[in-house]
């Protein structure tokens, strides 16, 4: 499903209306009745419940108008509290606000603490308060009287519908405006927008209901929509089949270079990773010193020793190693528990300089260039970089609080400048292409926020990718099977507790979940 920046969704209702002539009062129309429908099902009817509809001045407010009008015709009890004054409101709006005052349903302006104590006693008997206060333009913070209406609603105990997106949230980003609405439904209207699948929007709009009001498909068109939510469909579409007569050497080989004194649990789980998401073969490069550690844990990968020292920490010798293996390779990965060191730095660029086989950058190796992300520029094949916000400040030289505020932004201008898919991990993981394409997942869970989870999906998408997928669709597919794979372990064990490994069993599950689905529908 396509996602939208409110800039998109503007230019995309102005075509509608100007271009092809549809009224934007049908469309406001259309939107409320959306509203209505989802908001008989949270009351479980409509006959003698109490609605309060609290609305702003500008065109989300009108949906609000128009969803009262509707109530109100269903026999419902409605009061519409306006955040200001009547005057300056216009367009479909005023047309919708004018019909409200003729039908005799009360539109109560809030100027003041006695409007907002009088709204609040409104709201104790309320079965319902719909927020249409702010729509996906408000571009700036919220303060005073919404500021304060906002405020009450959150306290009132009370089921809440937004209309589009709760009031204070940035329909860009997700991140709140001062203060925002906690609702347990939102009804949006043709494509979700951003802010609404980003966090933190995303934990305030509680179940979210993407409405068709009728739209038409030429006006989506004509917008350039690089953004999309990764669903199963998309991801079935990119996995292989597997053939009856095959064997391990059909599904590819898969190099992972990891470890480190202290450190080998990483390039364990990534190497099985990797095997459960359907690698025919796959090798773990590691130190030395550390490789019967690694075959004691792992049974499966087979083991690659490489240069030392006796230290248990790669040196700068072992370059060559890690080439001419790579060279056999479908794919590779780099950088899971292999610490920091000047040896280190000099591995990772010149694998990265040298190897013509799609390679997948996590963990100590992106620690290892964040002082000089341009090597990036110098991969011969594509490339998949995997960062957490903090890996990723360190890359680009943002705080993370830069980074976490405009997640698709960081993402995809790293992804443009450097030329490599950038997974931003962390809730709501975010895949930007180098040619302008963004994914956004919306699987995974909090009791994913445990060591080794990184390491698990490095290995899927070296795992998915090993078997012919495209590394770029590999990263898309492998995110939003990490993000199953970890709510299938939560079933099972709590997100409380949860540890990298359970995710492992939980990763052909995953798959075969898909795979099912796929195999239904076709």
């Amino acid at each position: 499903m396509k996602v939208v920046s409110p800039e998109q969704m503007s230019a995309i209702d102005k075509c509608a209306i100007n271009e092809y002539g549809i009224p934007g009062i049908l469309l406001m129309e259309n939107a409320s009745m959306a509203v209505v429908h989802e908001a008989i099902a949270m009351m479980g009817g409509c006959s003698c419940k109490s609605v309060i509809v609290v609305a702003g001045r500008g065109n989300n407010g009108g949906d609000g108008f128009a969803a009262a009008r509707l109530l109100h015709s269903r026999d419902a009890r409605v009061r519409v509290y306006l955040t200001g004054s009547t005057n300056g409101i216009c367009g479909d709006a005023l047309v919708n606000m004018d019909i409200l005052e003729r039908i005799g349903v009360p539109i109560i302006e809030l100027h003041d603490d006695k409007d907002l104590d009088l709204m609040a006693c409104d709201m104790k008997e309320a079965d319902l308060i719909i927020d249409g206060i702010f729509g996906t333009g408000l571009n700036k913070e919220v303060t005073g009287v919404a500021a304060s209406v906002i405020d009450r609603m959150n306290i009132s105990g009370k089921a809440v519908l937004s209309i589009d997106i709760p009031s204070g949230i940035d329909g860009g980003n997700g991140s709140v405006m001062g203060t925002c609405v906690k609702a347990d439904r939102t009804v949006t209207f043709c494509l979700p927008k951003a802010g609404l699948l980003l966090n933190p929007g995303c934990e305030y709009s509680g179940r979210l209901v993407v409405a068709d009001i009728g739209m038409p498909a030429c006006a989506i068109d004509k917008q350039s929509i690089p953004t999309e939510l990764i669903d199963e469909e998309i991801v079935a579409a990119l996995l292989p089949l597997r053939k009856a007569d095959s064997n391990k050497g059909d599904y590819g080989r898969a190099l992972i270079v990891s470890g480190s004194t202290g450190m080998t649990g990483s390039g364990c789980l990534c190497a099985t990773a990797a095997l459960r998401s359907g690698a025919g073969l796959v090798y773990a490069a590691v130190p030395k010193s550390l490789a019967g550690i690694y075959g004691a844990c792992v049974t499966e990968p087979i083991i690659l020793p490489l240069e030392d020292g006796g230290t248990g920490v790669l040196v700068k010798e072992c370059s060559e190693q890690v080439l001419a293996s790579i060279v056999k390779m479908d794919v590779a990965a780099i950088g899971p528990g292999l610490t920091s060191s000047a040896a280190i730095r000099q591995v990772v660029e010149q694998v990265i300089e040298n190897s013509s086989t799609p390679l997948i950058i996590d963990a100590d190796a992106l620690n290892a260039i964040s002082g000089n992300a341009s090597v990036l520029n110098k991969l011969k094949a594509n490339g998949v970089i995997t960062p957490h916000p903090g890996e990723m400040a360190r890359l680009t030289g943002l705080s993370i609080d830069e980074i976490q505020r405009d997640r698709i932004g960081a993402a995809s201008s790293f992804a443009r400048e450097y030329g490599v898919a950038t997974v931003l991990k962390g809730s709501r993981t975010v895949v930007a292409l180098p040619d302008g394409r963004i994914y956004i997942n919306p699987t995974g869970n909090a009791g994913m926020a445990t060591a080794g989870t990184g390491d698990v999906l490095t290995g899927m998408i070296a795992g998915i990718a090993a078997q012919g997928v495209p590394v770029y669709d590999a990263a898309v597919a492998g995110v939003y099977l990490h993000g199953l794979a970890g709510d299938r372990a939560a079933e099972i064990v709590g997100m409380h507790g949860m540890v990298a490994s359970d995710m492992l069993p939980r990763i052909p599950e995953a798959i075969s979940q898909l795979s099912r689905r796929t195999h239904l529908d076709g």
